[in-house]
């Protein structure tokens, strides 16, 4: 008896302590997560990626393992990505409030509609907190949750009395999570999106996507890398129409109920650069604008406070708008000037007091450029009230000083950011959708029998519910749909429920069959529509594993070196080179694993190949 407790004892210590191991080594596993998740947040992907791979070393947890392995992933984009980085100009950047930033855009008034509307029924995403639609549009690029809560971007066009029914884009549009802000450019021919699905390092990455006219259709969508994109969440990227500035959302160096608008020169032919040296990459991606500011134009971002009552009242709106603006930068000019020179008085340091002299010198330089600027404008806006008195043109005063009240930010730094009027709710009708069958398995309050009895090819499974002499009618299937159904050469019509891929989906529903009152249902193997041995088929689903095989097309029908290099590494064996519709294309492969095609395409598109898709080319035995 003795031993039989003491042995009791044993086993139940080493449960417990053995228990205490496993949390102690989970916990350990959580702490490398969040060591390599900081590195990967102050750019040090190449460290990050070694923290991930000893987090996954230390975890026998799957669910935990694949969440490491995503991440894991994050860290491996960050260090390809570090290869092929731009230099932009910063011209400016303020801090918003998340709600409402983006009215600070230089877009047309009353364009962004709140949500809920008939776009975003449910508009409660923590970022996408608006609709863009201008008021006339014709044809609107939006982004909504599906059913599974995730958002993706949607595709309407106005037909005669009604809107089309939404569609989405393409597969290499739609990624797993959110696809938010799509905002397309000027010429229509490039459509810039946010998603936190798609290849990047994590957060929210900033994509563009060309429009293909041959295929009539989007391209694979291309991360446009740092510093646009980052570690953080990165969002609604337009181009200003002038073709002067890029201006992007950003929460990196904010709280969680902000974010910074950012301006950038827009640069139509980017060079990059290799960068990785983290604190250099940080710095870039910090987008601090430089100080002089007396080169940039900051009237074209004031323009965007249009007037919708008549050009006339627009054009003078704008004035005024420039005055004010010029107005600001020649107090703060002045104010900056003061400050300088009491920095100077207080100066002990003799290198400090020439830097603060020679800042001095740049200030006093500037302000008569600006007061002769202002005095142009306001010359200009006078010029503009007397063509009103002698045309007649009547201003409602009431109106013109709303206008005018509306908020101007950021005027000191060259570029003003002014506020936006939102637009008001939609009210859109949508044509009525045709309804299609569907041929998911479910059980109903009344059966449906399929529209099409015509089998998938390839391997399905389906559950065999009866065999009648003669037709059955839809109360004898029990809520069953859909049920598919085959005449025997004798005569007899056989019965079968679903379609399933996978004998392990069948195998989950086939109790449901029997619940339903088909107590000698059974599970049917089928090959290309013909029924097979159950042995057979369970060998051809365990001995079967997709390949892959990578085709890239370059714009100048050249593979970089670096895309070869790229290629060669992830273990390709072959690559061929084919002409396809009058284009170059390379293809590359075999891969046996999707996720490995996936990372060499992402590499292969960071170095410079606009075109390349994975494409599945059949399936080989494991055996």
């Amino acid at each position: 008896m003795k031993f039989y407790i003491s042995g009791l004892l044993a086993v139940i210590c080493s449960v417990f302590y053995g228990g205490q191991d496993l949390i102690a080594q989970e916990d350990r596993t959580g702490v490398l997560v969040s060591q390599a998740d900081s590195l990967r947040l102050e750019y040090k992907f190449a460290e990050s990626v070694d923290a991930y791979r000893e987090a996954l070393a230390s975890s026998s947890d799957s669910l935990v393992r694949m969440d490491i392995e995503d991440k894991l992933l994050l860290g491996e984009n960050g260090v390809n990505m570090s290869g092929f980085v731009s230099t932009p100009s910063v011209v400016a950047r303020h801090k918003f409030p998340l709600d409402g930033f983006y009215l600070y855009y230089p877009l047309q008034d009353r364009s962004w509609r709140p949500v809920p509307n008939p776009l975003d029924t449910l508009g409660r995403h923590p970022f996408s907190r608006a609709s863009f639609v201008p008021e006339g549009s014709c044809e609107i690029y939006f982004s909504a949750p599906d059913q599974a809560g995730a958002m993706n971007i949607y595709r309407t066009e106005f037909k005669d009395t009604a809107w089309s029914i939404p569609a989405l884009l393409n597969e290499e549009m739609t990624s797993s999570s959110d696809e938010i802000y799509p905002m397309l450019s000027s010429d229509g021919k490039t459509l810039f999106f946010a998603s936190s699905g798609l290849y990047g390092v994590g957060g929210y990455d900033l994509y563009m996507s060309s429009w293909d006219e041959g295929k009539g259709e989007w391209g694979v969508p291309v991360n446009m890398g740092f510093p646009y994109s980052s570690p953080y969440d990165d969002f609604l990227f337009i181009n200003t129409p002038d073709g002067k500035y890029s201006i992007f959302a950003s929460n990196r160096e904010c709280s969680s109920d902000s974010v910074y608008v950012y301006v950038l020169e827009y640069d139509s032919m980017p060079v990059r650069r290799e960068i990785r040296d983290a604190a250099a990459l940080k710095e870039l991606c910090g987008l601090v604008p430089a100080g002089d500011s007396a080169g940039v134009d900051g009237g074209a971002s004031v323009s965007g406070a249009p007037i919708p009552e008549s050009v006339d009242t627009r054009r003078y709106m704008e004035k005024m708008s420039e005055v004010r603006v010029l107005k600001d930068s020649l107090f703060n000019c002045m104010s900056q000037l003061d400050r300088s020179r009491a920095a100077i008085a207080a100066a002990s340091d003799e290198s400090e007091r020439g830097r603060l002299e020679a800042l001095l010198m740049e200030y006093e330089a500037l302000i008569p450029v600006l007061q002769d600027t202002l005095n142009k404008a306001a010359a200009g806006l006078q010029k503009i009230e007397m063509e009103f008195l002698f045309n007649g043109v009547v201003i409602d005063p009431d109106k013109i000083e709303a206008e005018a009240d509306r908020e101007v930010v950021g005027a000191s730094s060259g570029f003003a950011f002014t506020e936006m009027t939102p637009g008001e709710p939609l009210s859109m009708k949508f044509e009525v959708p045709e309804k299609k069958f569907d041929y998911s398995f479910m059980v109903l309050p009344e059966g449906r029998f399929a529209e099409d009895n015509t089998v998938p090819d390839g391997l399905v499974y389906q559950i065999q519910i009866f065999t009648l002499s003669r037709r059955a009618t839809v109360a004898q299937l029990n809520g069953l749909s859909p049920v598919f159904e085959f005449r025997t050469p004798t005569g007899k019509y056989i019965y079968r429920a679903g379609v399933f891929r996978t004998y392990n989906d069948v195998l989950s529903k086939l109790n449901a069959v029997k619940k339903a009152g088909f107590k000698t249902a059974y599970i049917v193997p089928l090959k290309d529509g013909q029924v097979i041995r159950m042995a057979e088929a369970k060998a051809i689903e365990s001995s079967s594993k997709p390949v892959y095989q990578l085709q890239m097309v370059p714009s100048d029908g050249t593979l970089p070196e670096i895309a070869l290099q790229a290629v060669s590494q992830s273990g390709a064996k072959d690559v061929a080179k084919m002409e396809q519709d009058g284009k170059t294309v390379f293809a590359a492969g075999p891969f046996y694993s999707l996720r490995k095609a996936e990372e060499t395409a992402a590499a292969v598109r960071a170095a410079g190949v606009p075109e390349v898709s994975v494409i599945k080319i059949g399936n080989i035995s494991s055996k």
